[in-house]
């Protein structure tokens, strides 16, 4: 076992050594390993997982199905690539991925290596095959941190980079922070109303809109659950003005939401999905599944030389495989439904508790300084994510202000986890009301 003392030595160098640009730290965890939906670190400290890396994590950290795939796969190459060959498992994993996908269409998949250089090839694709040379995003998203993905992105801490001139961002439909400042009535109507009846009108000519990049819950802009009919009534504007509906399901895809893509509880088709984070069973990969048509669009247009590679193609058959046989789409639902009640129930009571949301098991508990004018509350979250560590709970702060926790726990995730991690929650939230987490404890893990 790693010793204290070791652990030190692991955290110094990681700050002499790894660079700050990929970082986004909250505390000074330092893995060891992981169990089903636990994790733990050097020291052996056992922690309850909500954060599932960024939801990465879908089947937790030791499945043994995704393990024996990926060793399996290694001992037949350590490399298999698809820009100059082709091998089984990518084709294996497509013609899974184009089965699940909704759509009386005809689909191909593109594979790359994150949800970034998803976003960014669907971007390139898209622009290509339509000839036109507008794009419409939401204020909030985040779909991506490459050049192109951050400039259709629109997250506060995105600012600092220049986006594209031929992206309009218009509002996403807040019920809990009506953009209009409204009570959040009839709020997906006044939202696509501003984008067909104003900026379509003037700045940005529906005709030249290639395609509206959108998610079903909005997540790094707060876990935002929208309207119940916001998924359709964007289908069917976008059907009116012959543009691509683009659903980033990176995030919450694949059976978060308790569908198998978020996009699903609206009952809707899309016409490019986006997949990352869990599709690769824990290695790196990301999808898109689209219409073909875009995606013949020309060829060696949007490659990178290890998209689409044996072993993370290997891993996410197992990853589908297991996300069945365990019946997760199903659990995630009723796992979620159990972790709002808790959620709402245990921290409802704090005043500084504005808004507890989520669909399935992405969920988001939103910190305010009063409950009247909602103001967000930027001081306390990361107090509360490091006390909950140093209780042993993995958690992380996000949205556009960055308040507003984010729980997205391995889908396989336990009833008994979840009582334990919210209990944990809970004592934090006191602790840090009461002080025992001063300015300095987290000066240097200060998250977003």
């Amino acid at each position: 076992m790693t010793t204290t003392s070791q652990r030190t030595d692991i955290a110094a160098r990681d700050h002499l050594l790894i660079a700050d640009a990929l970082k986004i730290r909250y505390t000074p965890f330092v893995l060891s390993h992981g169990e089903g939906a636990n994790l733990f670190d050097t020291d052996g400290k056992r922690y309850v997982d909500f954060g599932a890396a960024w939801s990465a994590a879908g089947l937790g950290y030791s499945n043994e199905h995704v393990r024996n795939a990926v060793k399996t796969q290694l001992d037949k190459t350590t490399c298999g690539i698809l820009v100059s060959g082709m091998h089984e498992p990518a084709v294996d994993l497509a013609e899974r991925l184009v089965e699940l996908a909704p759509g009386d269409f005809e689909k191909k998949v593109w594979f790359g290596l994150a949800g970034s250089d998803a976003s960014e090839a669907a971007q390139r694709m898209i622009l290509r095959a339509t000839g036109k040379p507008r794009i419409v995003s939401f204020i909030g998203s985040w779909h991506g941190t490459t050049d192109a993905s951050m400039a259709i992105s629109a997250h506060p801490s995105l600012t600092g980079f220049a986006g594209g001139g031929h992206v309009t961002k218009i509002p996403y439909p807040n019920p809990y922070r009506d953009p209009f400042g409204g009570n959040g009535e009839n709020l997906t109507d006044r939202c696509l109303d501003y984008l067909e009846n104003f900026l379509f009108s003037t700045i940005c000519p529906p005709g030249e809109v290639a395609a509206i990049f959108a998610e079903a819950v909005q997540a790094d802009g707060g876990d935002i659950v929208p309207p119940d009919d916001f998924m359709p009534k964007l289908r069917a504007l976008c059907d009116r003005h012959d543009i691509l509906l683009v659903v980033d399901e990176i995030k919450v895809g694949l059976g978060r939401t308790g569908e198998w893509f978020a996009f699903g509880h609206g009952g809707i088709t899309a016409d490019m999905i986006l997949l990352g984070k869990s599709i690769g069973g824990g290695l790196p990969l990301s999808a898109i599944v689209g219409r073909r048509e875009i995606l013949d669009v020309a060829a060696g247009i949007a490659l990178f030389t290890m998209v689409g590679n044996a072993t993370s193609c290997a891993a996410g058959i197992a990853n589908l495989e297991e996300t069945e046989r365990l019946g997760l789409v199903d659990q995630s639902r009723r796992s979620g439904d159990r972790m709002l009640q808790r959620l709402s129930e245990e921290l409802g009571g704090f005043e500084i508790v504005g808004d507890v949301r989520g669909k399935g098991l992405i969920l988001g508990v939103e910190l305010v300084d009063d409950r009247l004018t909602k103001k967000p509350n930027t001081r306390l979250p990361a107090k509360i994510v490091y006390r909950a560590w140093q209780l042993g709970l993995i958690v992380y702060y996000a949205g556009n202000w960055g308040n507003v926790l984010e729980f997205t726990p391995p889908l396989i995730i336990e009833d008994g986890d979840i009582d334990e991690g919210v209990a944990i929650l809970k004592r934090s939230f006191e602790d840090v009301l009461d002080g025992a987490v001063r300015d300095e404890d987290v000066a240097d893990y200060a998250g977003w």
